[in-house]
């Protein structure tokens, strides 16, 4: 690249320049990409401080060679007299791409609950933030860093201040078949209640035992549904 820009007739000193702009810049993104890395350890997320700084780093680094191929290779035409311009997002696309890959490893499905989707989305946000340092918009990837840390650290509290303030209740329902559990299911989703299921017994009637959690108006909501629903024969609280 180096050997590059000098039959293009760019100094050394200019090229040692562009260097040392490129470590300052890929050092922003470690410290961007850190904050908010920092903040998902902390919080014990998988996906912590090594992976949103390593992605954010690497983010920078694409676009930067994305950015600075195109604009070499266009200096190149022009001296040349081609009329033809490369494209500077063509590598930048990929990254989307790529950290899609990544997010979608983060996302898990357990006990019939999704999970991992905020650090799937912190995950984009930060390959963002790595691409609008690695396109020189400093106050733009600071400004979104800034905000996304105050998200998870206030949203986060705000999130287990209303769960302390949910209730967790298990349930025993008597079904007249095995498919009425979709329906059940589909009124547990109805009252914003978290559930699973923890037993099934089968015989003349189908007991299923499951265990909600979430406010006290959705379990009332829940009951009145389960009541309402001809293939639920009833429905018992058991603690």
């Amino acid at each position: 690249m180096s050997d590059f820009l000098l039959r293009l007739g760019i100094s050394h000193d200019l090229i040692v320049g562009l260097r040392l702009d490129l470590l300052g810049r890929l050092l922003l993104a470690t410290l961007l990409g850190g904050l908010i890395g920092l903040e998902r350890e902390v919080s014990g997320k998988p996906a912590g401080l090594r992976t949103n700084l390593l992605i954010c780093v690497g983010a920078t680094l694409l676009m930067e060679l994305s950015m600075g191929l195109a604009g070499a290779a266009n200096a190149a035409n022009a001296a040349a007299g081609v009329t033809f311009r490369s494209d500077p997002g063509r590598i930048a696309a990929q990254i989307v791409s790529g950290v899609g890959f990544i997010g979608a490893g983060t996302i898990l499905r357990a006990r019939g609950n999704i999970v991992g989707l905020t650090s799937a989305a912190t995950i984009w946000v930060v390959a963002a933030i790595g691409m609008a340092v690695g396109a020189h918009a400093y106050v733009e990837a600071a400004g979104t860093t800034f905000l996304v840390v105050v998200s998870l650290v206030v949203l986060g509290r705000m999130e287990e201040l209303l769960k302390s303030r949910r209730t967790t209740r298990r349930y025993v329902l008597v079904l007249a078949e095995p498919e009425a559990l979709e329906e059940v299911e589909s009124a547990l989703r109805r009252a914003g209640l978290e559930s699973r299921v923890e037993s099934v017994s089968k015989g003349r009637q189908i007991e299923v035992g499951i265990r909600a959690s979430g406010p006290s108006a959705a379990h009332d909501r829940l009951v009145r549904e389960a009541i309402s629903t001809p293939r639920v024969h009833r429905i018992e609280r058991t603690h």
